[in-house]
Parts: structure tokens; sequence; C-alpha cells
């Protein structure tokens, strides 16, 4: 059995390739390294010649593999699939077979490239499947749309935003023993860790007749897309060298799929469909509908060069960065030095302290304003500021620090109300679930949809960074929808409304102010997915703010997201002895560094190692924003109770940098050595330690002694 080939593109150093049955008209497509061609096996047609199958004689012979369709689909009134899939995979269904290839064209508009895949039914359905890639990419994103030009409505259970099969074509029978499964798991306070799994290990070996259906279908529910998982996916062929990965980019549900039923393994995702997260979607006649954007990417390496594809895409972002987000200026956030309280004397004291530092944002927490009700409550829905810790008020306040070369910066909670505020009791603006206004720790979250809501925001918020000219929003989140809410025709279909009012949300507040740099925070790190990344300056990594698994989360953080991005705090104390000192500021240079605590309470000798590392910082950002990464390290299992050691190195985009960021844990040895890349004689240029200096040999090796446990280091070399 064998399929034509639709068209095949060279995307950078990747092969796309289109092929088509010609008997169903099904179009599928699949990946591979342009280097590997040559490699490419000669696949087995059918099973029979496997010992179960010549037991049973008769001359039956199922067949090995067949065709996976770029996009499924499932509508409803349409037969389900077979293969026992019930509850546990949408994918296969019979609508699938509805709609037949009709065209391909290529639009070509340097740097983009764009291959448009139309299919088409016979009642005049029609499914758009849009790639995406532009020159110096290694990686491409996917839309898909589908548009009822019938007669009639129709409803859709399942749409996927992209699906790739093939996987893989370096093996010609099932490929036993060399798939892995690559997934990112993320709890509060310990984002990004890394799963790793066989197919085996799964227990998704083919049936031994092909008959039967299995997938490993995961999510998130609800507001939060990273609770739980991180929407993204990779399979690997060990035995090649090959990964295969994508990425959901959306603020709501998802869900993404390993589906196997034959020899070949698919890989598919996007909207949390009505098995998973009770979403159908009605298309009335004249009507479309365009499913979340997917990232996907293939290369030959392993899970950090697969990763560094996907984070380095340059996005389809909505809107420019600020152009002060260029130089990655460092930030100070109050949260950890008040808790909450915070005035106009302290953040002015705070700010005194910090001039000369190389800080740029001065940002001020939760805490600011005032509840309504009797009796108090948390009050964050007015935002009536609080007069007796802001006498003259935010404008004065705002100015002040513009006054003394900083940007101002405000935390808001605007998608949210709390029961201390007018706006907790405006139930008709709010997000309901039957009926019933939806109540979560002591949170309401306005209804997106709503155009009341949506102007007391502008209102209440736009207008008061506006007014008072501050430069910097914290958007925090700090509580979830949760599975459904009503306002759709069907519950999943209302949160997806409010999942699209986030991103309108953010795109009116970019364009009302364009210079405003905006953190994406969802109570640390639950926003940590594309869609949110390209509607925001930087994202809140985590709220590990004063915890020895920093580092670690930090790190990872850098396989999901660009470092440029990822805020990381460094929370500085009087108590910190030196060593505790270093070890929190190297932490911040595996991304965006954020100084907290009581830094003007610091002794002159730990304010000059707070001066140092600030300096160093500013010399390594060009590497911190557009480089490679990689990770070496010895850990134990437990993040809380780290155990070993840890070393990223990355490279700078021309290769002339390095920056070195190594941490140790308990047991931790005298030294690490690194071998450095590139084969190139490396310089010191600067040093972040507490200990004695790194020291380099052979002009590439580097060792760095370490004054035992919970120690960190920062190098940064020239070439």
């Amino acid at each position: 059995m064998t399929f034509d080939t639709l068209s095949t593109f060279e995307l950078g150093d990747t092969t796309v390739l289109y092929q088509i049955d010609r008997g169903s008209s099904r179009v599928g497509l699949s990946l591979y390294p342009t280097a590997l061609k040559s490699e490419i096996a000669v696949r087995r047609e059918n099973l029979a010649d496997t010992y179960a199958i010549a037991l049973v004689g008769q001359g039956w012979a199922p067949r090995a593999y067949t065709l996976d369709s770029l996009v499924h689909i499932k509508l409803l009134g349409d037969p389900y699939a077979s293969g026992f899939s019930q509850g546990r995979t949408m994918r296969g269904s019979p609508s699938n077979d509805r709609f037949r290839f009709e065209a391909q064209d290529v639009v070509r508009d340097a740097p983009m490239t764009e291959v448009v895949t139309t299919l088409v039914s016979a009642e005049g359905l029609r499914i758009t499947h849009r790639l995406h890639w532009k020159d110096g990419d290694q990686a491409a994103w996917i839309t898909t749309t589908f548009a009822n030009a019938s007669s009639d409505p129709v409803t859709i259970e399942m749409l996927t935003s992209f699906s790739l099969g093939g996987i893989t074509p370096f093996d010609g029978a099932d490929a036993s023993e060399r798939l892995k499964v690559h997934r990112f798991r993320s709890v509060w306070s310990a984002e990004g860790r890394l799963d790793s799994q066989s197919i085996e290990q799964l227990h998704m070996e083919p049936s031994w007749h092909s008959g039967t259906a299995y997938s490993e279908r995961f999510g998130q529910l609800g507001t939060m897309p990273v609770r739980g998982w991180f929407p993204f996916l990779a399979a690997e062929d060990t035995v090649a060298g090959v990964l295969w990965g994508a990425q959901i980019a959306w603020p709501g549900s998802w869900q993404m799929e390993v589906y196997r039923k034959e020899d070949l393994i698919c890989l598919s995702g996007g909207l949390a469909d009505r098995e998973f997260g009770q979403w159908m979607k009605t298309i009335e006649p004249g009507q479309e509908f365009t499913a979340p954007v997917a990232l996907i990417a293939c290369g030959c390496g392993d899970i950090d060069d697969l990763c560094q594809r996907l984070t380095a895409i340059d996005p389809p972002r909505p809107a420019a960065l600020p152009e002060i987000e260029q130089g990655l200026p460092i930030a100070f956030n109050e949260y950890c030095t008040t808790w909450g309280k915070p005035t106009h004397d302290r953040m002015i004291a705070l700010a005194n302290r910090l001039q000369g530092s190389g800080v740029k944002y001065v940002v001020m927490d939760a805490g600011w304003y005032v509840s309504q009700t009797d009796p108090p409550g948390p009050a964050h829905g007015d935002w009536v500021v609080k007069h007796e810790a802001f006498p003259e008020g935010l404008e004065a306040f705002a100015g002040q620090l513009r006054d003394m070369g900083f940007i101002p910066g405000i935390w808001f909670e605007m998608e949210n109300t709390g029961p201390g505020s007018i706006a907790f009791e405006m139930t008709d603006h709010l997000v309901k679930r039957d009926g019933i206004p939806m109540t979560v720790d002591g949170r309401r979250f306005w209804d997106l949809t709503d155009p009341v809501a949506n102007q007391w925001i502008d209102e209440r918020v736009f207008y008061l960074l506006d007014r008072c000219g501050f430069g910097y929003i914290k958007v925090d989140y700090n509580e979830t929808i949760g599975v459904v809410c009503d306002g759709g025709e069907s519950p999943g279909e209302g949160l997806r409304l409010q999942a699209a009012g986030v991103h309108n949300l953010f795109e009116r507040l970019a364009k009302r102010l364009p210079d405003l740099v905006i953190e994406n925070c969802a109570s640390g790190g639950h926003r940590l997915e594309p869609s949110m990344l390209w509607r925001s300056s930087m994202s809140s990594f985590s709220d590990a703010h004063e915890l020895l698994e920093i580092p670690i989360i930090g790190a990872n953080l850098h396989r999901l997201m660009p470092p440029r991005q990822s805020q990381i705090w460094a929370t500085l104390h009087p108590a910190d002895s030196d060593r505790r000192l270093v070890y929190s500021l190297a932490s911040t240079f595996l991304g965006r560094m954020c100084l907290s605590g009581g830094v003007d309470e610091l002794d002159e000798r730990q304010w000059g190692i707070v001066l140092g590392a600030t300096a160093l910082y500013t010399q390594a950002a060009p590497v911190i924003k557009c480089g490679r990464s990689r990770i070496t390290h010895n850990l134990g299992e437990s993040w809380r109770h780290p155990k070993g050691w840890q070393s990223l190195t990355r490279i700078s985009e021309d290769g002339k940098s390095a920056l070195v960021v190594a941490h140790a844990f308990e047991g931790a040895p005298d030294a690490i050595g690194i071998t450095l890349p590139n084969n190139a004689a490396w310089s010191i240029a600067g040093q972040l330690t507490s200990a004695e200096p790194a020291v380099l040999s052979a002009g590439s090796i580097l060792t760095m002694p370490l004054e035992g446990d919970f120690c960190g280091r920062v190098v940064l070399l020239r070439s």
C-alpha cells in the first residue's frame, strides 16, 4: 500500500511532505529532516507474515498502515469511530471521510511561505489547512478553518488544530523499542518537569491485527492552560535521532493525543473536544470557525534541540513589543518586601536604594486598593486607591518614580473581582455556571463577552494606567473558571468564548497603550503557553520566589519559552549570607532578572554583591535574548529537596558569547566541569560567585569550584 506524493517543501532543514490517498482523496501531513531522506525505510504493507495472522490463515492480512488525515473532525450526527474508541479518542471518525481534496496553493510573500490545502464535502462544507513558515525559522505554525457553505447549520464535536502522521518513517514495521513520547508536567511553583516514556511504557504497541485504536489523550480544562501539563507533545525515534513536536497556543481548555492503530503513530491536538472538554460548536450557513494556532517542528538531536526550534520561532504576535524591551531591562517587584502592604513612602525608599543599580522597572504589587464593603474583604475589582497608603494618589506616586528615572509598574488582577468590591455583586456581567455566578476562593470572574464588563475594565484599569503614567502592568490571574461556563451552545463553548475574550482583552490593552510593558502572570506560571507569551513582554516563571528549586524550574523553562520572557525573582534579605545572595541572584540569569525583598535593608557589602550581579546581567542580556540553551545536570528525583548539581550553557546567536549558570544542591561535588561548544578559544569576560573564580583550560574546559551545598555562580565568556 503506497500513497502518492501530493507535494513536498524544503523549509529550512526540514522536508514537509503532503501525501494523498487517491482512493479516499485523504491528504496527510508528515515531516522529516531533509538530510535523512535516504534513510527512510521501505514499509511493510500488511501483516501477512506475522505469526498470529499466519495462524488465522484464510488469506486474510490486515493492513500495516494507513494515511493519517492532516485534519480530524467529528460532526454531530455522524457515526463515531471504531476500534473501541469511545471515551478514549474522537479521532478517526467517519466525518473525516466526507472531505475530499480540492486544491493546494502556495503563497510566497517573503519572508513568509504559506501552503494552503483545501478539503471539501459534497454538502458544501470546507476545511482550509494553512501551514505558515518564515525564512530562518526552524518551526512552522498551522491554522485550521472550518467553513459552512451548505444550507443547514452544522455542529462540530471535535476539530484538530494539527495532526502529524507517519511517525516514524525510519522503520519499516512497528518500530519496536525505539519510540519515546515527551511531555512536560506542571504544578503550582514547580513548572516544566520533563516526562519521557516509551511507547511500550504507555502500553501503545499495536494489537496483533491492528483492530484497536489506542490514544494517550491528555490536556487541561479551564482558564489556566499550564495546570497539570504544558500544551506540548513530542515523539522521538531514538535510533534515528529524530524528534517531532508541537505546541498549542490557547489560554483555555486544550488537548493533545498520541494516537496509534497500526504501525505508525500520529500526534494531534487542539481544543478540548466534546468527550474531553464538553465542547461543541454550531456553525451557521455562511459562517466559519478557526481552531487555535499550533506550532510544529521536526529535527535531529534531542529534546533540547527540538524545544529550541519551537521556542525560537518568530511568532504571529498581534502587536509589537515596546521598544524598551529590546535591552531586557531589570525589574524590581516589592511583593516579597511588603507582602501586600505597599505604601508611597516604602516604595520611594526602595526606589532610592535602587538608583544606579541598573533596575528600570519598579513594580508595586497587590494591596494598593481599598475595600468598599463593610466588613472589608479582598477588594480587587473596583480599583480604588488606598488613600492612607498613597495620600497624594497614584498619579503623584508614579510621577515621582519617573522623575527618579524609573518606569513605574502596578499590579492588577483585572479579569476577577473580590468580595470587598462593588464589582463582586454585578452578577449580570459575571461568569456563570448553571445560571449561578462562578465563585472560587473568594473570586468571581468578569464575563469577557459582555460589553459592560469590558467597559468596566477599560474605565477602571486602562484609564488608570494611562492617567497616572504607569508604563508597566503585572497582570495576575489567581484562579481558574474550571471545565465549563454558561454562554455558548455547549458548556465547553462558553469557556472557549471566555478564553477568546482574554485574547481580546490583552490586545485592546496593547492597542490603547502601545508602549506599556505587559507581564503575564497567573499564580506564577499557569499561563506559560504561546498565545499569552505573544501578547505580553514577559511572564512570571513561577511563584517559587523564595525556594531552593528556583534554578531547576528556571532552567527547565528554557525548553518551553524564550528565556527573554521568563521573569525570575531573586528575593533578597539582610539575613542572607553571601553564598545565599549569589545563589538567588545567579538564578535570574536563567531568564529576566527581577529583584524583590528588603533591598533597602542590605548592608554595603551585600549591596555590592547585588550591584555586581546587575552589572554582569546587563552584559549578559544579549545572550539571554537570543541564543541556544543546553542543560547538563546530575540531580536527584526531588525538586523540593534538591540534590546534586545543575549547569545551563547558553550560546549566543553568533556563537561568540556564552553564558554558564551553575547551581549546587545537597551533596554537591567540589567543582563542576563543563566543556564549552563550538571548539572555540574562550576567555572569561565576567563572573558572579562567592567561591573561588572559575578557570579555563585548553580554551574550552571550564572548571567551576564550589563552596559546598546550595551555592551558585555565573560565568560570561567571549570567543
